[in-house]
This record gives C-alpha cells, structure tokens and sequence, in this order.
C-alpha cells in the first residue's frame, strides 16, 4: 500500500509542477503612474526637489539627470545617500539674473499701462517604460518601449497633439523622450494606447496640471502580455528545437509512467 501511494504522489507532484510552468505571468491592476515636474528656481537660484515615498537618491537620479555623488554633496549626506520621504533636497544653484538699479540722477519715465497677462508655457515628455515587476513604478533596469501611441488634449482644446513613444538614449546617457514643448499652462487629459503585446500596467488615462516654466515627466508602465515565440529557423542539431519543451515532455512522459503503475498495483 505504501508503494502505491508513493507513485501516485510522485504522478500528483509532476502534473502540478507542469502546470506551474506553462502558467504565464500576468501584470497586475493598473496602478497610478509617476509624476514628475522640474521644480522652479527660488529667487535666490536654488533649486530643491521633495522626495516622495520609496524614493532612494538613484531614483532621484534617473527623474532629475542630477548624479547621485552631487546629491549627497549638496546635502551633506552620508555615503549611502539616506533620505527620508517629504525632505527637500538640493538639486541644483542657477545664477539669478542681475536687477539693473535705477540712476538717482534720472527722471522717471512714466509708467505705462500695465497689459493684460498672458499664460506663460510650460513642457510635457511622456516615458513609456517595460514594467518587468508588474509594480508600476520603474526600477533602474527597466527599459524603454518604442512605439506608444499618446494623445494630450487641453481642456477647451486650447492644446491638442499626438505622437509615438520613444526608446534608447541621448548623448549624455538620460532616456529619450517624447516631449510636447511650449504647452499653455492648464489642465490637460493625456491618454496612452500601448502597442501589441503589452498590457498596461498604470492608468492609460491621466489628468495633468501643466504649471507655466516647468518640464513635467509622466511615466506609463506596461508589460509583456506573452513569451515572444522561437525563430522559425532556429539553430542547433534538431532543428531549433527548444530545451525546454523536451524538459516539459519528459516530465509528462514519467507523468503518464507513473500513473500506469499504479493503476496496474490497484489491478494486482
């Protein structure tokens, strides 16, 4: 009885092992996506950048184009670059513009009237990156998707334009970017169609608030939808047969082998 049991424990584990292989992994629910806007000057040239929850100095790295050494030099930080969320970090220092002083010897010139204001500009680039983890946030060794097709539209149509996501890098290393340039500041409505094979893994819909001066940064996350097939010609003394589809049939060859022995010992 005990070598029965055995076998048919041993046919149980193999089919449910199989099973765990062929099964294929899926993105999870999508999930907000990150934003990130180029903070604006202080009227003194610094310029800091809040840090959000989970965020470490080579995340900030890959956001701002800021290097992790110079982070931690302007801050004083340790060598492992610590930060805790909702600190501001200096980031950069531009040199203010010099105010021209007025000759005390000069007569004023009248002032004139005052024109109505015009909404200053602002610039939106769209990243949409290979979210492996399914996490939707992406990790420094996530790359970049060619071909996502995005629309933004400004509320009362102000601002409407379309275009492809991009991939690969610049020359000095940062990621290239689909970039919508001298936006009206306002409210906009940016949607994301990722391109065959992928699942989206972030919101695919999303309301943005465009703040005049700044370059905002919105990443989208997707993931690969299924394992890309064999070449047609594939290489090797089979024909390109994949190894792994003969490690699954032997597993179901010693599956079945198991299972007729021990229907024979319940016959004996």
């Amino acid at each position: 009885m005990k070598a029965k049991i055995s076998l048919l424990t041993i046919a149980l584990i193999l089919l449910s092992g199989l099973a765990l292989l062929a099964a294929p992994v899926r993105a999870g629910s999508p999930q907000p996506q990150v934003v990130y806007a180029t903070p604006t000057a202080q009227a003194d040239g610094r310029i800091f950048y809040r840090v959000q929850e989970n965020e470490t100095c080579l995340r900030i790295e890959l956001l701002t184009g800021v290097k992790v050494a110079d982070i931690i030099r302007l801050n004083n930080l340790d060598q492992n670059c610590t930060i805790n969320p909702g600190t501001d970090l200096l980031i950069g220092i531009v040199t203010p513009e010099p105010t021209a002083t007025l000759n005390p010897d000069v007569t004023a010139t009248p002032l004139l009237p005052t024109p109505t204001a015009t909404k200053g500009t602002g610039e939106l680039c769209v990243v949409l990156f290979a979210d492996i983890n399914g996490n939707a946030m992406r990790d420094e060794t996530e790359p970049t998707i060619l071909g996502g097709a995005v629309s933004v539209t400004g509320t009362g149509f102000v601002f409407s334009n379309t275009g492809l996501t991009v991939t690969g890098l610049d020359a000095d290393g940062n990621d290239n970017m689909l970039c919508f340039a001298d936006m009206p500041e306002g409210d906009y409505t940016i949607s994301l169609a990722v391109p065959d094979g992928y699942n989206p893994t972030t919101s695919t819909t999303y309301p943005f608030k465009l703040i005049a001066g700044n370059r905002s940064i919105v990443d989208f996350g997707a993931q690969a939808s299924a394992i890309a097939p064999p070449p047609e010609n594939g290489g090797g003394e089979e024909g390109g047969r994949s190894p792994i589809l003969a490690i699954l049939g032997g597993i179901l060859i010693l599956g079945g082998i198991g299972l007729a022995v021990y229907i024979r010992l319940l016959r004996q």
